[in-house]
């Protein structure tokens, strides 16, 4: 079928240019030559980047201010004294007098020439053994997590691929609170509860240990769902743009069932959202530090906290150097998966644009939730979150105390509000910050790819001990931790956004017609992707949110008694099963964030560009029932020349 001549097919691209019928073979050999093109300078900046990283480790215990031999010797054996003679015969055997700058290479050199990564310095054991097992264990828990990520991302999608493939889609949109609270839910703490009940006190499934597949099912759950609602959201986001493009009412026109319709608008949508899968792998892979420990998983991230802790530079080297090396090669194939699913229409810019302004979603829900989370906060300032009744201990919740009482006999009302003030406001901040340095960084995707892989292999809790090892453990530790890794996922969506939208018909016009770069960023290009990648920002703010409490779960952030959420959460794990409401409420307010967050995001909806079709017809009015907003090439130079004119 042509439309304009030029002709439409099912394909996921929506146009191919002329009629070009090219071959797999074909598209994958353009894929590899544009991943080819300034693969020099790429691997050269990766290499740099990588070891800078391993340098910033290896001199972990000396940028520290501490002892290596003391810090050694804790580790062996607790229990024995720190005598001179002791600490100088470890100095010795590690060679730590020689300097951290002889000892990295004298470790790179024996793993380039010989592969050898070294001995621990704690058990004395061959590294690179060690490493491999951990890594094979956590790559095992990342496939099931990512499985369960992909089912829960396609049960958030589902009622718009089936509205959307029978033209029913409209103006509506999911509301998503739900799936915002299932992703607000700290890992550690789902973990937790999923352990208690399904493991302990049902008994359904093991709950501690790593002996077969069955193990694998309540960590992998523990991961994999709010991973999953975090990418069923953003995936959610992008669909409606697809059903709106030409392609769609063609196939429908054709009555091509719908099934392959949803197919296609998937394979559409997907190319935007697979680097930000590839940092999903990255971080399942290194960054369950929690769940691992929980489970008992001899997993990688349990062994670079454990490595960082006890400062066993071979050990942490080793493993940062493992997940700096999936990084590298999970972005080098999400990137290349992503040009194969576009196929010829991105080298020819000849897609149609994915991101049309339509009506913002109503706001009776995030008004809502605000209003909930603003009441929660206003009726516990006024309490005292450290006031001890010492006869009150793990009351339940009654009149005088809302959320019950902790261990020690402290309101959890007056505790959340209290800590709500601290974590909200710094979350905020944080994830501002985020959103400024990734949109600054995606547009520009030959410095930034690279870094973003760099960054990515380092999981929060590993960074944490970094900030805490240089500026020491306290409230800045977290924040300065969750910022050095919050914008890389914001600057990989801005990249893959960009990609497609300078490969779009109407931008090519606007630039024939001698628009300069200024322009273009300025009136097509920011207005097309700053929206999404907003919305996208809002979502993840619970997620800094939970980083900042996974980093006071596991004592990186603030010191008691402070009143801060991950702290709370932390405090009050022993009691879970005597005293629930302690972990419920903090965990019920992050969830209330989660679904305000997402809400938020739909009723963000950007800034309707001049001479668009409004979002309920091309008059502004209401519109037919099934509004198709135009988005053929004829229009959308039309478009560009009133804004030129």
């Amino acid at each position: 079928m042509r439309d304009g001549g030029t002709e439409v097919t099912g394909d996921a691209t929506g146009v191919t240019g002329g009629g070009d019928r090219t071959g797999p073979v074909a598209r994958i050999r353009t894929a590899a030559g544009a991943l080819g093109s300034g693969r020099g300078p790429a691997l050269l900046w990766r290499l740099v980047l990588a070891a800078v990283l391993l340098c910033g480790i290896g001199l972990l215990p000396w940028l520290s201010r501490t002892d290596p031999a003391l810090t050694v010797l804790k580790a062996r054996s607790a229990d024995r004294d720190p005598t001179p003679d002791v600490l100088r015969a470890i100095r010795d055997e590690l060679g730590l007098d020689a300097g951290s700058l002889h000892l990295l290479g004298r470790w790179l050199g024996r793993l380039v020439l010989h592969g050898d990564a070294g001995h621990s310095w704690i058990s004395g054991a061959e590294v690179t053994p060690s490493v491999a097992q951990a890594l094979g264990a956590s790559l095992l828990l990342m496939a099931g997590a990512l499985v369960v990520a992909l089912l829960t991302a396609g049960a958030v999608c589902a009622r718009t691929l089936r509205l959307g493939a029978a033209r029913r889609l409209g103006g509506r949109r999911s509301r998503g609170g739900g799936t915002a609270m299932l992703a607000a839910l700290p890992e550690f703490l789902t973990g937790s509860m999923l352990a208690t009940v399904v493991g302990v006190q049902l008994g359904w499934l093991p709950a501690l240990g790593w002996y077969g597949p069955r193990w694998m099912v309540l960590p992998a759950l523990a991961l994999g769902l709010p991973a999953g609602g975090l990418l069923g959201r953003v995936l959610d986001d992008l669909l409606p743009g697809a059903f709106a493009e030409p392609w769609a009412l063609a196939a429908t026109a054709r009555g091509l069932p719908a099934r392959r319709i949803a197919r296609q608008a998937l394979r559409r949508c997907v190319p935007g959202l697979l680097p930000n899968l590839g940092l999903f792998v990255v971080g399942l892979t290194g960054g369950a530090v929690a769940v691992e420990q929980i489970f008992d998983i001899p997993g990688l991230g349990r062994l670079t906290l454990q490595a960082a802790t006890a400062q066993d530079l071979p050990v942490l080297q080793a493993g940062t150097l493992a997940l700096v090396l999936l990084a590298a090669v999970s972005g080098v194939v999400t990137r290349g998966a992503a040009r194969l699913l576009l196929g010829p229409a991105l080298r020819d810019g000849a897609l149609p644009t994915l991101h049309r302004p339509v009506a913002p979603a109503r706001r009776t829900l995030p008004v809502l939730y605000g209003v909930v989370l603003l009441g929660v906060v206003a009726a516990g300032l006024p309490r005292d979150p450290l006031a001890l009744d010492t006869t009150a201990k793990l009351q339940a919740p009654s009149g005088t105390h809302p959320f019950g009482t902790d261990s020690l006999g402290r309101d959890m009302l007056a505790r959340v509000a209290h800590g709500a003030l601290d974590t909200l406001t710094l979350a905020l901040a944080l994830s501002a910050a985020a959103l400024v340095l990734g949109v600054l960084l995606g547009l520009l995707p030959r410095f930034s790819g690279p870094l973003v892989d760099t960054v990515n292999a380092v999981p929060p809790v590993l960074a944490g001990l970094l900030v805490a090892g240089v500026a020491g453990s306290g409230p800045a530790t977290p924040a300065l931790a969750v910022a050095a890794v919050a914008w890389a996922p914001l600057a990989a969506h801005t990249t893959a956004l960009l990609q497609q939208e300078r490969a779009t018909t109407h931008l090519a016009s606007t630039r024939a017609l001698g628009a300069g770069r200024w322009y273009l960023l300025r009136h097509q290009l920011l207005p097309a992707v700053l929206p999404p990648v907003t919305r996208h920002a809002l979502v993840r703010l619970p997620g800094i949110a939970l980083a900042l409490a996974a980093l006071g779960f596991l004592g990186l952030g603030a010191q008691p008694p402070s009143p801060e959420w991950g702290l709370l959460l932390a405090e009050n794990q022993p009691y879970v099963e005597r005293a629930p409401w302690t972990v419920l409420a903090p965990a019920a307010v992050l969830a209330v964030l989660g679904a305000l967050a997402v809400t938020a995001a739909g009723a963000f909806r950007g800034r309707r560009r001049k001479g668009a079709p409004a979002p309920g017809g091309p008059d502004g009015g209401a519109g037919p029932r099934n509004p198709l907003p135009d988005t053929s090439p004829d229009v959308q130079q039309a478009h560009s020349v009133r804004e030129l004119v």
